[in-house]
């Protein structure tokens, strides 16, 4: 499974990177305007820092809106995919940029249902968006796990991409269940690496080393 971070921070993306967890980046309006930065500004770096896919989000809501924005976005960089809203506007975007050769992401996906639309339209990536679901006590990774079983039954070539993870267990299941790739906000790669028993067995074998006889 790849991991891509959920981010628009430029120092949080060369620390995952630097711990060799970063095989992409997912960003969005909400993750951008967090850094007080423009947003072709941010964008440019990211795509010159990581060489994998960095999602893009357009924020038309028209067709032609979006297909505008899309193929601005995809001049950016080669490894910019721009990143569409399941709405009915985004699924005819998606097919069009897909005709034009631009990767797509399609974004805030609530049912496996919404899923096929995407992949029926031709999306290189469908995003689930499993801690949204669990927020009103739904469960998002059983969503996931639906994806996975409609879009290997008939063969799709989307990508299956678990979103708003929330903790280290939706990274277990994504896992589990052989999902292509997730989304992941530094704080929860940060989690991932920590377990209180690490820590005391470091701990312990620290201070019987210093209990060993140095040589002189």
């Amino acid at each position: 499974m790849q991991f891509f971070i959920d981010s628009a921070d430029v120092g949080e993306i060369k620390k995952a990177m630097g711990m060799g967890l970063c095989d992409g980046v997912t960003t969005n309006p909400s993750l951008v305007a967090k850094t007080g930065r423009k947003f072709g500004e941010v964008l440019k770096e990211i795509t010159a820092l990581v060489p994998g896919p960095v999602s893009a989000e357009v924020t038309a809501v028209d067709h032609e809106g979006m297909m505008k924005e899309g193929r601005a976005l995809a001049r950016v960089a080669d490894n910019v995919v721009v990143k569409v809203p399941l709405v009915v506007e985004g699924l005819r975007a998606v097919r069009d940029l897909t005709a034009d050769g631009i990767r797509t992401n399609v974004t805030l996906c609530f049912t496996p249902v919404q899923a096929l639309l995407a992949a029926k339209a031709g999306a290189t990536y469908v995003s689930p968006f499993v801690g949204r679901l669990d927020d009103i006590s739904e469960d998002g990774m059983a969503m996931v796990a639906q994806i996975i079983e409609v879009y290997r039954a008939y063969d799709f070539s989307t990508k299956v991409l678990v979103a708003s993870v929330r903790h280290p267990l939706h990274v277990l299941e994504a896992a589990r269940l052989g999902a292509d790739v997730a989304t992941v906000p530094f704080g929860v790669i940060d989690q991932l690496v920590k377990h209180p028993l690490t820590d005391s067995g470091l701990k312990k074998f620290l201070a019987d080393w210093e209990k060993v006889p140095k040589e002189k």
